[in-house]
């Protein structure tokens, strides 16, 4: 499955980039496939896998800041791995050609 999730801390300020920082730093040691982008981070495993590694960053956040906000979405598809770069590349066969990253 891939998931993509976002943990935002509230009352902190305007930048969220350092707490951003320490939950791909949890989510780089976890060995599991990712991709970060600019509103969140996608994440390829199995599903204890994925759900462990949020349960994880949200945990060390937690340890900061008296409130956050996790937005999750989910795409489970049997048998199927590698997803995060191969979605993209269909679509850009269907175009013809390379998107924008």
């Amino acid at each position: 499955m891939i998931a993509q999730f976002s943990i935002v801390p509230l009352g902190v300020g305007v930048s969220v980039s350092s707490y951003v920082a320490k939950v791909i730093k949890i989510v780089d040691e976890s060995g599991l496939p990712y991709k970060l982008h600019a509103m969140g981070t996608i994440v390829e495993g199995q599903w204890d896998e994925v759900m462990g590694l949020i349960k994880k960053c949200r945990d060390a956040l937690m340890q900061e800041v008296e409130r956050i906000v996790i937005d999750i979405k989910i795409d489970d598809r049997k048998a199927a791995k590698g997803r995060i770069e191969a979605k993209v590349r269909s679509v850009e066969e269907k175009l013809g050609r390379p998107v924008k990253k």
